[in-house]
């Protein structure tokens, strides 16, 4: 059999598509090691200085952030994001899974149902349905979630009462 007729078609299945993200150096986020991460960190703040209006730059800055431990650097960046695009489903996304990822489990439920009326495409909501299933059962198995709403003066003044009853009973004998 003949390979003369066999046509190379690897590089038509990959089309190069224009972005505005720098490429990012690794695959696993746990292999990177620190220098590369800075030096990544660094590129990505560079072009947020050059495009100030773009989201996507601020949203992968986030991550970035994020992947290096720098939760409140992350926070701002993507907080950013969404502030210069309310829209922009992806910023939403990494926002409220920042939350999930700390553990605030209410804003984090309450900023992917915000990502998911943002969806703009099936795949889109179907990641961030999956987000909210798995933020709800985390909240319904193994994490208590509680709000300090009540006030706490009745219980305050009622244990310290108990404290003084208890020191004065020592004192008496």
């Amino acid at each position: 059999m003949s390979t003369a007729l066999a046509l190379n078609t690897t590089r038509r299945l990959a089309p190069q598509a224009p972005s505005s993200l720098p490429p990012v150096p690794w695959r696993d986020p746990h292999s990177v090691s620190q220098d590369e991460l800075s030096a990544y960190i660094r590129q990505l703040e560079q072009a947020c200085l050059e495009n100030p209006r773009s989201a996507d730059l601020r949203t992968a800055l986030g991550m970035a952030h994020a992947v290096n431990y720098d939760v409140y650097k992350s926070m701002d960046a993507l907080e950013e994001a969404r502030a210069v695009e309310p829209e922009n489903f992806w910023a939403q996304l990494k926002y409220a899974e920042l939350h999930y990822r700390l553990r605030a489990l209410n804003k984090a439920e309450e900023e992917t149902r915000r990502a998911a009326d943002l969806a703009q495409n099936p795949i889109q909501l179907a990641i961030a349905r999956k987000q909210m299933k798995d933020i709800r059962d985390l909240k319904h198995t193994c994490v208590r979630n509680v709000e300090w709403t009540k006030p706490l003066t009745v219980p305050a003044l009622l244990f310290s009462a108990g404290i003084v009853m208890m020191f004065v009973v020592m004192l008496w004998k």
